[in-house]
């Protein structure tokens, strides 16, 4: 192994390393634990060298973003094999209400946190492409006569409005299938 390969090895384990170390502080402490100079003591590594990996905190949040999204698209393919359509459709709403509850702090970079990332845009992030594609191949053949991108945006407007007014405190628990059980049936009433 030459000396470049090397470095390039060892640069990337810093790097997978930060972001991991970032969003394990962010699940257990929240966002505002999340520091450059936290970080650079729970990684034993300098400021100067994590901010030679990220501009800075913004940039280690759009990080752990782009990783989540990899993470929701498996998790939402997975939860769609199944033959029957309605199955395969409260699969995927299921799955994406799992994984927000069970990341909390990941899904807060992923969807409420400012971060430059483009979404529905040529440069958007494959990443983040593959999430929406998740999301559109459980909800698409529930389209009928409706755009299936547009039914997959409101699809998908749905369930994080469900989420963050849940998280919120706004939604009592006690609703929260009769919701679910509403939405799909909205969802799949022009098939």
């Amino acid at each position: 192994m030459s000396t470049q390969q090397r470095r390039e090895r060892e640069r990337a384990r810093r790097h997978d390393l930060i972001v991991t170390t970032a969003r394990k502080l962010a699940e257990s402490e929240g966002w505002d634990a999340v520091t450059t100079r936290r970080l650079a003591d729970e990684i034993e590594y300098s400021q100067p060298v994590l901010y030679s990996h990220f501009a800075g905190k913004d940039a280690i949040v759009a990080a752990v973003a782009l990783e989540g999204f990899t993470e929701l698209a498996a998790r939402l393919r997975a939860a769609t094999r199944t033959g029957e359509p309605r199955a395969a459709l409260e699969g995927l709403a299921r799955a994406y209400l799992a994984f927000a509850e069970e990341n909390p702090a990941l899904y807060d970079a992923m969807f409420t946190m400012a971060v430059d990332l483009p979404f529905g845009q040529d440069d958007t992030p494959e990443p983040l492409r593959d999430g929406f594609q998740a999301l559109l191949s459980g909800v698409a053949q529930f389209a009928g006569g409706r755009d299936p991108a547009i039914l997959t945006e409101v699809a998908w407007s749905a369930l994080h409005g469900l989420i963050v007014l849940s998280r919120g405190g706004r939604l009592p628990a006690s609703g929260r299938e009769a919701r679910l059980t509403l939405l799909l049936d909205q969802l799949g009433a022009a098939r």
